[in-house]
């Protein structure tokens, strides 16, 4: 089951897809207990295993649905409650193309590098990333598989990890590369207004085999500069989720991303940073293809 917000007709409504390439159902279709949740994060708050196997199993015979074509898909959760949470050098391939840049480590990382990224709001599918061209003329990309948290938890087990994770979705990690270096660290370089596209669906979490192993690629202007697997990240999610939850309380609708393989801008010579109407294509395995243009 696939999770999604979006417009029809200048009207807003949170949809429903059982499988990637199906139409798109309304929430509300689906009863009147439905009609009352406004957001995704509403969604997370209140359903249970008893909501998701109703809506599996309801006979939907000739309720409205929609086809791709016929919405604009907005990001599934366009104002995260907290900030998002970062994994830094998660893929051994990303750490070994930026070696020996200024500023950066060429190691191994011994233990997880967190840090935060503001989406204020995040943007959606064939949305347009703002150039800041004021600030910045290296944006890059960074495609990121994000886990969605699904209940409150505190020093989470590593075995119970699983039980915590609502979803999955895609996010590119738009970076200012100059921003990133003139401040010493990534927080300001990645949360500039627009840098946060997220989408197109949340993948509930038993649509994805955990943990999961899921090819991960990023495509500027229709040429592969990314592609990778998530099995190859240096720290797994049962690792971060635990580790995270450490005298850390982990909520409802948090988000974590989890890194980004080798093939970003900065790691060719030269640089390939983003430019005008440049098309940026994410798209992670079973959970979809987000599409994004620069301003």
């Amino acid at each position: 089951m696939y999770f999604l917000d979006f417009n029809y007709e200048d009207k807003n409504f949170l949809g429903i897809k059982f499988k990637l390439d199906g139409d798109i159902y309304p929430l509300k279709n689906f009863g009147k207990k439905y009609e009352k949740y406004e957001n995704i994060n509403d969604i997370i708050d209140d359903f249970t295993k008893v909501d998701i196997d109703y809506i599996k199993n309801y006979e939907l015979n000739d309720s409205k649905k929609f086809k791709e074509e016929e919405i604009k898909i907005n990001p599934p959760i366009k104002y995260p409650k907290r900030n998002i949470i970062c994994l830094g050098k998660n893929y051994k391939d990303h750490i070994e193309e930026v070696k020996g840049l200024s500023g950066g480590d060429d190691q191994i990382p011994k233990f997880p590098i967190y840090f935060m990224k503001i989406a204020d709001p995040a943007i959606g599918h064939l949305d347009t990333i703002p150039m800041h061209k004021e600030i910045t003329d290296k944006i890059d990309y960074e495609v990121e598989l994000a886990v969605i948290i699904g209940k409150d938890g505190i020093n989470i087990n590593k075995e119970d990890v699983k039980e915590y994770i609502f979803g999955y979705t895609i996010i590119n990690d738009i970076s200012a590369r100059n921003i990133q270096r003139k401040h010493m660290q990534w927080f300001r370089g990645k949360s500039l207004e627009g840098f946060c596209p997220m989408g197109p669906y949340i993948a509930y979490n038993d649509i994805i085999s955990y943990p999961p192993k899921l090819d991960i690629k990023c495509f500027v202007n229709d040429e592969l500069r990314q592609d990778s697997n998530t099995k190859n990240f240096i720290f797994d999610l049962d690792y971060v989720i635990s580790d995270l939850s450490k005298g850390m309380k982990l909520r409802k609708g948090d988000i974590i991303i989890t890194g980004t393989p080798s093939g970003v801008g900065l790691g060719f010579k030269p640089f390939k940073f983003l430019n005008s109407k440049d098309k940026i294509t994410s798209y992670i395995q079973d959970i979809g293809t987000l599409i994004n243009y620069m301003e």
